[in-house]
């Protein structure tokens, strides 16, 4: 006889703070609260690029999953790391909660705010574009040559 076993959805929570001597506890404890069945911690800052728990915790997701977070900054340090989790997190069909600033992108409205946060970055990569080329072009004006020196 064939059994079919349905997995259930899972929420993966993550904790962070920047220092060893800063203490987990209230993330763990917000988590815990909204349901988060497994939760990875971590003591490093956000800004480095060695995120062994956050690799652990991409390798655990399946599809309809939520990763938990008790505030955004928790994740990623920059907009543009934010949104690459929260684009990896929809390209696996994985929810994503930050308790303290109320985003859901199950939700409509959750979605809605990633989208305004995709757009915002979007926005300041083409400002810097742009400032870039009105610099380079002002330098050329006053004789500079732009790019890298010769040699």
């Amino acid at each position: 006889m064939l059994q079919i076993i349905l997995l259930g959805t899972m929420k993966f929570g993550l904790a962070r703070v920047s220092t060893e001597d800063q203490n987990l506890d209230l993330q763990v404890d917000a988590l815990k609260a909204a349901g988060c069945e497994k939760i990875f911690t971590e003591k490093i800052s956000s800004r480095s690029k060695d995120r062994p728990e956050v690799i652990k915790l991409i390798s655990q997701l399946r599809k309809g999953d939520d990763v938990v977070v008790w505030k955004l900054d928790r994740l990623g340090r920059s907009l543009r790391d934010l949104i690459g989790y929260i684009t990896k997190f929809e390209e696996m069909e994985v929810g994503f909660i930050s308790l303290q600033d109320n985003i859901d992108t199950s939700t409509t409205t959750g979605r809605f705010i990633f989208n305004i946060f995709a757009s915002l970055a979007e926005f300041e990569r083409e400002i810097i574009r742009d400032r870039t080329k009105a610099g380079l072009a002002s330098a050329r004006a006053r004789g500079r040559k732009g790019g890298r020196p010769a040699g």
